[in-house]
């Protein structure tokens, strides 16, 4: 199971209902890894899930450590929220698509300040527009300047944030998600009809945000990713 939601979220297919958020993610990320992964540079992906982004690390040559509440996690998260690994002992954090269902994010942010190394790099992502979504809790959305205001007053400097998916588009996939949900009940036919309709709205997303521009995009975006360095102490 985590193989295959890893490997959708890394490479989704046109069929996929959120085809467009996660490849515009994928696009955002990866070179970013690449670019600042070293060899024998320690990175932590917290939340991890799946750990789609794996692959990633372990080929620009860094040792990969996934952090999660349980399940198939190196590194353990308590339950309140604390990271069970030594100060300034990482290069790099990881946590895509996990500040939204982030109860306390002062604790959060203190965490991965505590782990990372003086300079050490956060490559964080979350919503600024999308469903309510729990998992198990979902907390809140970011307009592109409280994104940025509430890393900056949290030890980091934001260097770098990339929207992903303009206000038009996601609308669309929003309409998708909730039609695929209705015909993936049918009998037989459900998910032929669900995967034909999202081939359908997600290239029509895919024109829509294509000309929607990037200044609206920029500050209504359905995803932001950011590229942070913790200041020294």
């Amino acid at each position: 199971m985590h193989s295959v939601e890893g490997g959708r979220r890394a490479k989704p297919q046109l069929w996929d209902t959120d085809w467009l958020m996660l490849r515009g993610m994928a696009s955002a990320i990866a070179p970013l890894v690449a670019r600042h992964v070293k060899p024998a540079d320690v990175v932590l992906d917290f939340g991890c899930g799946s750990m789609p982004y794996r692959a990633l690390v372990e080929k620009a040559g860094g040792t990969y450590l996934g952090a999660d509440l349980g399940g198939d996690a190196a590194v353990a998260i308590s339950p309140d929220g604390h990271l069970q690994v030594a100060d300034a002992t990482i290069d790099m954090v990881i946590s895509i698509q996990v500040l939204e269902h982030v109860r306390d994010i002062d604790l959060y942010f203190s965490e991965i300040a505590r782990v990372l190394k003086d300079g050490g790099l956060l490559l964080l992502s979350t919503h600024g527009t999308w469903l309510y979504h729990p998992h198990p809790e979902d907390h809140r959305r970011w307009t592109r300047t409280g994104l940025v205001h509430d890393i900056e007053t949290r030890s980091f400097r934001v260097d770098e944030i990339v929207a992903i998916v303009g206000p038009l588009a996601t609308t669309t996939m929003i309409r998708l998600t909730g039609f695929a949900f209705f015909l993936r009940r049918i009998p037989l036919l459900g998910p032929f009809l669900a995967g034909t309709m999202a081939v359908v709205m997600n290239l029509r997303g895919w024109l829509e945000d294509w000309i929607t521009p990037e200044s609206i995009r920029m500050n209504n975006g359905c995803v932001y990713v950011t590229q942070c360095v913790k200041r020294s102490a």
